[in-house]
């Protein structure tokens, strides 16, 4: 088996904020804590003018800052590669908030640790898919292996690199992107919503 992550088609995804919100409330998160964000984008400008959804969450990065970034072993690779957050070895310290380049992982006040999405760990063990994915009414989202979703998704449209994103290169992403045109012009405005 190969890494596993999640692939997300931009083409069909209509910025509806259910997969955000699915993971919302499977993980009892308060208010100003989003594991997965989707943000809009515009580019261009009359008569070409272009917007984009984009749904975003933890990598699970084969080269993860986060987990380098942690210094008690809280944050570590699980048997399937994925990255995963031990709550009783967090202390709090946010290094991995500072490390990741995408902001995945979230400092709850209440417990005074962080916590960030583990791809829906649980249920993946019961043979389900995570949240985001079957909540999706669009059907953009998808989590497996990452071969067989590039396989299944024609590799030469996939990408890992976006303006919007850091390069791939900083972290090796476990994350397959069907882009839209749009998606891939440098100048970008992210939109208030």
């Amino acid at each position: 088996m190969s890494r596993l992550g999640f692939y997300f088609d931009m083409e069909r995804c209509i910025g509806c904020k259910t997969c955000q919100v699915a993971c919302k409330d499977k993980n009892n998160l308060d208010i100003g804590i989003l594991f997965r964000k989707v943000t809009s984008f515009e580019t261009g400008v009359y008569p070409k003018p272009g917007t984009y959804h984009f749904s975003g969450t933890c990598n699970h990065c084969a080269d993860s800052k986060c987990l380098k970034g942690c210094p008690t072993g809280a944050l570590y690779y699980a048997d399937d590669q994925t990255v995963q957050h031990d709550k009783n070895k967090c202390i709090g310290c946010r290094y991995c908030v500072w490390n990741c380049p995408y902001g995945v992982p979230q400092f709850i006040e209440e417990s005074g640790t962080i916590s960030k999405c583990d791809s829906c760990k649980d249920l993946r063990d019961k043979g389900e898919n995570p949240a985001c994915v079957d909540a999706c009414i669009m059907r953009c989202l998808e989590f497996g292996d990452l071969d067989e979703l590039a396989k299944k998704h024609n590799t030469s449209v996939l990408v890992q690199d976006l303006p919007i994103l850091p390069s791939s290169s900083v972290t090796d992403p476990s994350l397959l992107i069907k882009p839209r045109n749009c998606a891939l012009i440098p100048n970008f405005r992210e939109k208030e919503m």
